[in-house]
């Protein structure tokens, strides 16, 4: 008895060494004995250990790419990171203990006994990569944060600004009918960002978490199934540095067209051609600008379950849709379609599908077919270049017939079994579901982008998604939050995944107007208060479920008498809209941007999220509750008018403002230059030759600047080609005297016009004036007026572009 318990002991013992053992094999970590040698490959650091290589790289000013490469474990390539992207030298220094790898201000301090690493933005420590980890099926980083560090970053989320102490799925998922929470959303990203100002991508697209703190205090962890075991840090002086820095390596948002900041008549959805064309026609009938009209997925099928995947018109409910298109043209409305990857097996494309073999696989090489809430489905395979062809015919189709632009849905994928396999046709590899997963949409806007400029190279495309990854900007795609619930709940937190995806380079992100999910009965109030927030969002899209109309014209005169004034006031401002298009194009600078931008110094602005910056000139506090008749404010340093009335106030306080059905709390900067034209019910018809340029005077602010970028608004080069025109302002002001210079730079472009017609108006000027001088003549009292009661002087002058300036004393 004895002999069989010690024999039985021995044995249970020598079982879980063994098991042990093999986790350990397993989990294989980096020890101290791992470091053997390192040498240089073109402008790499390649560290060689007994686990594989890792990889040091400068890709651009301001960043540093480390990448683990584990010996026979193969790897996804790099989505987040642009086509052609290049690399910078690195300086390298040695000593027995260290290596240093520095690139500008950025260096990465390498410890040769553990292999972690201490980035440095000169003297200031940043982030302590404390190790890199593989076990079982996942694999990631492990990061040590400062306690008082704010980390932001994540994707589309709503959990407040600063997102530590959370656990976060990586892995793009629905999120219908969302409120005021949400850890899950269309569009994650394995992205974080620090109020110390540097950033961190896990170049990832397989399905993992991020976790901030929330398992480990103060520990910052990227885990995933798989894909590719890569970061890239990122530093800036500021945070519009360290964007810039972020761009300039995944990639810089083209610039849409003009037309793409006009206003759109969307719904779920357009039943029939009749529909569209009255739809159109009420919106000219009620003096409603409109640029755009979207089409969901009764285009194709008069039902919602049962045909997608046709992917060509139903010709009962539209029998003229060329037709339609063009007669929609001609009135200024361009025709924007759905289209989703995801082909029913009752479609009539199914066969053809099959057949051509453009579906994700099963193990068998068969299609992988699964149920979903429309019906059987496969998935296109649009990492393959089988699928990607095949797929590009579809719109090649639609867009000789005059479609102009792409909405493209469900691209999480909504549904996305891990065993789908997929073949990544540029490296010639497969990749499972989970692998892929949340790169899915980033490649489809991919297939999409590249497939338009190859149809129309001189036209910008305009392309709709609401799920991509890191990177996807550089595809002009332009995001929505998804199904978001048509509530005050619902409108709460739209400014929050705005801001966050703004800052991760996502600078169209925007929302359903009005909400999209729900909703008994219309709530005027709801819906007034949300399409006026849209005129300072970046894209003006009113979209829902058709229970309730989502567009003004159906809605009672009092409603669209605010709502005409509010888009009315949109066009205004096209030139404004269209140079931070510009600005973020160039610099990745996003359009809503935070209130900490204004004083990186105090963390606790990160927290705020009920106001934000529309461009540099306006700040934006969006009603988000009923019934609200006076609005706080808080508002940053410096000077601010009411933008409805004037009304100044000096910066660094709390204002409540009074606040009606017709107006929006919106402030404008002292100093701000806002070039305004005339609304037209087309963009179409747009024109800067009449300009008026509005100038926040005060005696605090003794100098200024603002621009305005113009050029065609269709052309896809108009930038890289110089075929603009930038006009620049400088205000300079002592006591009661003020003196504005204007210039223009820029090669210019065919429509251009050679001389605008220039009303300057000057906001909070206290006193007539005694002279005024453009270009070194007398303006007459014919061509200026002063309004006493308002401190308004508004001067009409003609202005051919050579440089010149207004002075007035």
């Amino acid at each position: 008895m004895i002999k069989i318990r010690i024999s039985t002991r021995k044995y249970a013992m020598t079982s879980v060494v063994l098991l042990l053992s093999m986790f350990i094999s397993s989990c294989s970590y980096f020890e101290p004995q791992d470091y053997i040698n390192h040498h240089l490959q073109d402008h790499s650091l390649i560290i060689e250990s007994k686990f594989g290589e890792i990889k040091y790289t400068a890709l651009s000013t301001g960043s540093i790419e480390v990448h683990y490469l584990q010996t026979g474990v193969e790897q996804l390539p790099s989505f987040a990171t642009k086509e052609a992207s290049g690399s910078v030298p690195l300086k390298i220094t040695e000593s027995d203990s260290v290596l240093t790898l520095t690139n500008g201000n950025l260096s990465a301090i390498i410890n040769k006994d553990d292999l972690s690493v201490n980035f440095y933005r000169d003297d200031e420590l940043l982030v302590k990569q404390k190790s890199y980890f593989h076990k079982l099926d996942k694999a990631g980083f492990n990061f040590q944060l400062d306690d008082s560090e704010n980390i932001m970053g994540g994707g589309e989320r709503v959990l407040g600004m600063d997102r530590r102490g959370h656990r976060m799925p990586l892995y793009n998922k629905a999120h219908y009918g969302y409120t005021t929470e949400s850890n899950q959303m269309y569009f994650s990203l394995p992205l974080v960002i620090s109020s110390k100002k540097y950033a961190i991508l896990f170049d990832n697209s397989a399905s993992g978490f991020l976790d901030i703190g929330k398992t480990e205090n103060n520990t910052l962890s990227f885990e995933a199934v798989g894909g590719r075991t890569a970061y890239m840090i990122f530093s800036g002086e500021s945070y519009p540095e360290l964007i810039n820095h972020y761009v300039d390596v995944t990639g810089k948002q083209p610039l849409p067209p003009r037309w793409a900041f006009g206003n759109y008549a969307s719904r779920f959805g357009y039943k029939t051609e009749q529909q569209v064309r009255e739809t159109v026609a009420q919106f000219i009938a009620d003096d409603i600008p409109l640029d755009a009209i979207i089409l969901d997925l009764y285009w194709f099928g008069n039902d919602i379950k049962g045909f997608m995947g046709n992917l060509d018109w139903d010709k009962k409910a539209f029998p003229t849709p060329a037709k339609m298109i063009s007669d929609l043209k001609e009135k200024g409305v361009k025709t924007i379609l759905i289209t989703e990857p995801f082909i029913l097996s009752t479609s009539d494309k199914w066969q053809d599908a099959v057949d051509n073999k453009i579906l994700a696989k099963n193990e068998k090489g068969e299609p992988r077919r699964f149920d979903f809430y429309f019906g059987n489905t496969g998935l296109i395979d649009v990492f393959d270049s089988k699928a990607q062809d095949w797929f590009g015919e579809v719109y090649k189709d639609l867009t000789e017939q005059g479609v102009a632009g792409v909405w493209g849905d469900l691209g999480e994928p909504e549904v996305h079994p891990d065993d789908s396999l997929h073949f990544l046709s540029d490296i010639g590899k497969t990749g499972r579901g989970d692998e892929v997963h949340n790169a899915y949409g980033h490649q489809w806007a991919k297939m999409v982008y590249q497939n338009q400029l190859k149809l129309q190279p001189n036209v910008r495309p305009f392309i709709m998604m609401r799920s991509g990854f890191a990177g996807s900007q550089r595809y002009g795609m332009i995001p929505w939050t998804g199904d978001v619930s048509r509530s005050w709940d619902g409108l709460k937190p739209q400014v929050e995944l705005s801001l966050q995806m703004g800052l991760s380079g996502m600078a169209y992100t925007h929302s359903d107007l009005g909400g999209f999910a729900g909703g008994e009965a219309f709530d005027q109030e709801l819906y007034i208060r949300w399409l006026q927030y849209g005129v300072f969002q970046p894209v003006f899209r009113p979209h829902a479920q058709d229970n309730i109309a989502p567009e003004p014209v159906f809605h009672d005169q009092q409603t669209k008498d605010i709502i005409r004034k509010y888009i009315k006031l949109r066009y205004r401002l096209l030139s404004y809209n269209y140079t931070m298009a510009y600005e973020n194009s160039i610099s990745g600078m996003p359009l809503m941007r935070p209130i900490f931008f204004e004083d990186e110094s105090k963390s606790e602005l990160i927290d705020v999220k009920d106001s934000y910056l529309w461009g540099d000139a306006f700040l934006v506090s969006p009603i988000v509750k009923s019934n609200e008749k006076q609005h706080p404010v808080n508002l940053p340093e410096g000077v601010w008018f009411d933008f409805w009335n004037d009304n100044r106030f000096d910066g660094n306080q709390t204002v409540n403002l009074p606040v009606t059905l017709q107006n929006l709390p919106v402030l404008v900067r002292g100093g701000s230059f806002i070039p305004m034209v005339d609304a037209v019910q087309s963009i179409d018809d747009y024109s800067s030759e009449h300009l008026t340029l509005h100038y926040y005077a005060d005696e605090k602010i003794t100098q200024s600047k603002g621009q305005m970028y113009e050029d065609d608004g269709a052309s896809f080069n108009s930038i890289a080609d110089g075929k603009f025109e930038l006009l620049q302002f400088l205000s300079m002001q002592k006591g009661s005297v003020l003196r504005l210079d204007f210039s223009r730079i820029g090669k210019g472009y065919q429509t251009m016009t050679q001389q605008r017609k220039l009303d300057i108006v000057i906001h909070n000027w206290v006193n007539k004036p005694q002279s005024i001088r453009f270009a070194g003549n007398n303006v007459s009292e014919n061509d200026y007026s002063y309004d006493s009661e308002l401190n308004k002087l508004s001067v009409k002058v003609r202005w051919d572009h050579q440089t010149t300036q207004l002075l007035i004393d």
